[in-house]
């Protein structure tokens, strides 16, 4: 099978949102829509990607994104590696510019990169001759994340300008944040961060997202509710007085979603802390949660990102 779209994307890595044009994320989102239709039928593998080779390289745990890297590599008929960083030489005081020389050297085709430290697939992406694909940043940005929520979104909505989505929770330690404050302004939606001031950054308007202090305001009429988990792995210090509190002011209820509007849908990008940022009522209801949708949604648009950045002539 030939891929299901045929232009050549008009970028060599995927490094963060904030390079991309609309043109260019719709045109992720049309192919991701397409590898999502052909996810649910019967004969999902592909070999548009036959012969080539993925390297997914994860210096951070994360389940879901590597697992959903892996299986759209695989389901695209690439060869993918994943590397241990646990048991590497990184591990041994080799540094992310030896690694990357390594890695080329071994002419991989494509890299996922996810990394503690902002920056690092900017600098990996300058030591090698492949694509290099962002899973993550430090607190920097996670473009696969955003994509995929829009993509969620989009098919969820009909679109994406002119909605107002409340993105709310642990903003000051969120790479899913910025990248989804930069993708829906570029769309042409409305974008508003709902948290503790501590959690907040003080420069998030100048992001291109409206800050609100308490639920009932942030919520107002929103279309979408996107939950953030507390990132406890990057705070240094306390940022809030107790889990309990937290939950009672900035966990999502039903009573906290009645300022939202009724057709409001949420969203979540996982790990959820149940009882800390959503309630599990809210989060197990399918009429109104996306966030099984949202996995779901990974898959294919990884296959749309590994797709395009390995077109040959680019």
């Amino acid at each position: 099978m030939t891929s299901l779209d045929t232009n050549r994307f008009a970028h060599r890595h995927l490094l963060d949102i904030a390079r991309l044009g609309a043109g260019d994320i719709n045109q992720l989102l049309d192919l991701a829509e397409s590898y999502a239709n052909l996810s649910r039928t019967p004969d999902k593998k592909q070999s548009i990607l036959r012969g080539k080779t993925q390297i997914n390289l994860f210096f951070e745990n994360s389940t879901r994104t590597r697992t959903s890297f892996e299986l759209a590599g695989k389901r695209l008929g690439a060869d993918v590696i994943n590397m241990s960083v646990g048991s590497s030489s990184v591990k041994k005081g080799e540094t992310l510019i030896d690694t990357a020389m390594t890695l080329n050297a071994m002419h991989p085709d494509v890299l996922v990169i996810r990394h503690s430290d902002s920056g690092a697939p900017h600098l990996l992406s300058q030591k090698v001759d492949c694509a290099v694909i962002n899973g993550g940043d430090g607190s920097h940005e996670h473009p696969t994340q955003a994509l995929l929520d829009a993509l969620t979104i989009r098919r969820r909505k009909g679109r994406l300008e002119g909605l107002t989505v409340a993105i709310c929770g642990d903003i000051q330690h969120s790479r899913v944040a910025r990248s989804n404050i930069a993708l829906l302004n570029i769309m042409g939606a409305r974008v508003r961060v709902v948290g503790p001031t501590t959690l907040v950054p003080s420069n998030a308007n100048k992001l291109g997202a409206e800050v609100f202090y308490t639920m009932a305001e942030g919520l107002k009429d929103a279309d979408i509710v996107m939950m953030l988990r507390l990132q406890t792995e990057r705070m240094q210090g306390s940022f809030v007085p107790s889990i309990r509190e937290y939950f009672k002011f900035f966990g999502l209820d039903k009573e906290k979603l009645k300022h939202a509007k009724p057709d409001a849908l949420i969203m979540h990008p996982g790990p959820m802390n149940r009882g800390v940022e959503i309630d599990s009522e809210i989060a197990d209801d399918l009429n109104i949660s996306a966030i099984s949708e949202q996995v779901e949604m990974g898959v294919a648009v990884r296959m749309a990102c590994l797709d395009l950045l390995t077109r040959e002539g680019k």
